[in-house]
């Protein structure tokens, strides 16, 4: 039997449900037994969809079924995802874990009766991000421990939650609002547009793994989740790999005690290694052909998602999965955000400067977290590089070319404010270097880093030959239906002077403190900590 009660047992603290807690421990263990596997679901839900093919008309009457919530609560509206030079789209969904223990199904999984019909935490979040040309997939990870500022949200019945003046736990996001406050939170540290969110609850989920005759896991050790005072998952595993279902994946999902140090950054780890083996579970096996069965599993996933309303419908959940399926398991790549023991409080977490950063720039400009960047087959142009609009037609003569100007300096968290006349200045610029079509745009706008934009393919040499004249990198190059021919935006990157500075080169590959692990990794292994072990 293992001893001990972890690595946070020590400088407890009251956490966001008013009981003590070490870094990482949360509340009793009995109320941890559904939130970890409300991302598993989410993802479970949309290959269920994709795997169905035939039986998809099953799954046409679940429509009634799907509930939603508003997209985002906040100020910050960074819209969606903007398409690449191929015009491809990338796709951003949150994936939320709330502990809510509402309902007759939920409140009879593990306990905490204390909080029955109380307000929910988001006490797992992941981000998950889909290229533009599919050929990779990334997964990014938020210790529920992490402090941040909470922005400004409203709830979709006006009840305002005014910006926190300082530090809040991530996880007490859900309860100012609800899930769109959740992804306001996100879209506020990483300026990562976010396209969708799921919210799960845990009906359902256990089933799923039984459908699937288990999950392959592995342990280093022989495990027991179980602390001399009687808290831990109960999870008992001998060393060595095994095949998990039901109530056995349950426990591996809640277990902290007995995995790595002991905290929710172990868990995570292992909640990782189980979403991999299960996309290549699924993959193979061939028990998902039966539409019965399928649609069974379904029902049962999509009665515990909450969804905006971007995806209120089987159809668009079912597109959705099919683009998900496009990417291979070998391009699947699970991270955790980069983190520093907080120094205002040693039991929490908070970013860490300069690698966190790197891996949301990684995510926002669509680079593959593994280092492999995109697939030679994925390139609509393949004599042309991957970051390179595809050029239809030679750049006219810059005197031929129109450019419109607009001035996006300013903006929200901007003091500074917009700088004045800053459009009709680079116009002048562009006019000096033989762009005599050049003219300033009075459109309000608002960027972070100076844009080139244009319509159609027809206009992709012209807008790389204004990229250039200024010196842009084609990365800075994008096609968009919200303009009619190449606008540049000026962005607040490019405030004054007539050259712009290009940023940094961005990582070309997840921090090692960002702990990646691939999809194709059927080797993982979960290292035990000690005390935990019989």
């Amino acid at each position: 039997m293992a001893g001990g009660g972890g690595s946070g047992a020590s400088g407890a603290i009251p956490g966001p449900r008013g009981g003590r807690r070490g870094r990482g421990s949360g509340r009793p263990p009995a109320r941890r037994g559904r939130r970890v596997l409300r991302w598993v679901a989410s993802v479970l839900a949309l290959l269920i969809l994709g795997t169905a093919g035939a039986g998809y008309l099953y799954y046409r009457h679940l429509n009634g079924s799907i509930k939603t919530d508003a997209l985002n609560l906040g100020d910050t509206k960074l819209g969606g995802s903007k398409p690449n030079a191929f015009g491809q789209t990338p796709l951003n969904i949150l994936l939320i874990g709330s502990d809510a223990r509402d309902g007759d199904e939920n409140k009879a999984l593990g306990g905490g009766r204390d909080t029955f019909d109380g307000p929910p935490l988001a006490d797992v979040q992941m981000l998950l991000h889909l290229s533009a040309d599919r050929s990779n997939m990334s997964v990014v990870s938020m210790p529920r421990d992490t402090l941040l500022k909470m922005p400004k949200c409203t709830a979709p019945k006006g009840e305002v939650h005014e910006a926190s003046k300082g530090l809040v736990q991530t996880n007490m996001s859900l309860q100012r609002g609800g899930p769109g406050c959740t992804v306001a939170t996100w879209q506020e540290l990483t300026k990562i547009p976010i396209d969708h969110f799921m919210m799960i609850d845990f009906k359902g989920v256990v089933s799923m793994a039984d459908a699937i005759g288990g999950v392959p896991v592995c342990v280093e050790q022989n495990v027991h989740s179980r602390t001399r005072e009687g808290h831990g998952s109960g999870l008992k595993l001998p060393k060595g790999d095994n095949v998990i279902q039901g109530e056995v994946a349950l426990q591996w999902l809640r277990t902290r005690y007995g995995f790595e140090d002991g905290t929710d950054i172990g868990r995570t780890r292992a909640q990782h290694m189980y979403m991999n083996s299960l996309a290549r579970e699924f993959r193979k096996n061939a028990k998902l052909s039966n539409p019965v069965k399928l649609n069974s599993l379904a029902q049962a996933a999509i009665k515990a998602m909450v969804v905006d309303p971007g995806l209120n419908k089987i159809d668009k959940l079912y597109d959705l999965s099919m683009e998900l399926k496009k990417v291979p398991t070998g391009r699947i790549t699970m991270t955790t955000m980069p983190w520093i023991q907080s120094p205002r409080d040693i039991n929490r977490v908070e970013p860490k400067p300069g690698e966190a950063e790197e891996l949301f720039r990684m995510v926002r400009e669509d680079i593959a977290l593994d280092g492999k960047g995109a697939t030679p087959a994925a390139s609509p142009a393949p004599s042309a590089a991957p970051s390179t609009p595809p050029v239809t037609d030679p750049a006219a003569p810059p005197g031929r070319i129109p450019v419109m100007v607009r001035n996006a300096t300013g903006g929200k968290n901007t003091p500074e404010g917009k700088v004045k006349n800053r459009a009709s200045e680079v116009a002048t610029l562009l006019i000096g270097k033989g762009f005599g079509k050049a003219m300033a745009d009075r459109q309000p706008a608002a960027e972070d880093t100076t844009v080139i934009r244009y319509a159609g393919l027809d206009q992709a040499g012209d807008a790389l030959a204004v990229a250039t004249a200024i010196g842009l990198p084609p990365s800075a190059v994008q096609r968009s239906t919200d303009v009619s021919g190449v606008t540049l935006f000026v962005g607040k990157d490019w405030r004054s002077g007539p050259t712009i500075t290009p940023p940094a080169p961005a990582p070309t590959k997840a921090p090692d403190s960002a702990r990646a692990l691939n999809g194709d990794d059927d080797k993982a292994c979960m290292r035990i900590q000690e005390g935990f072990t019989w």
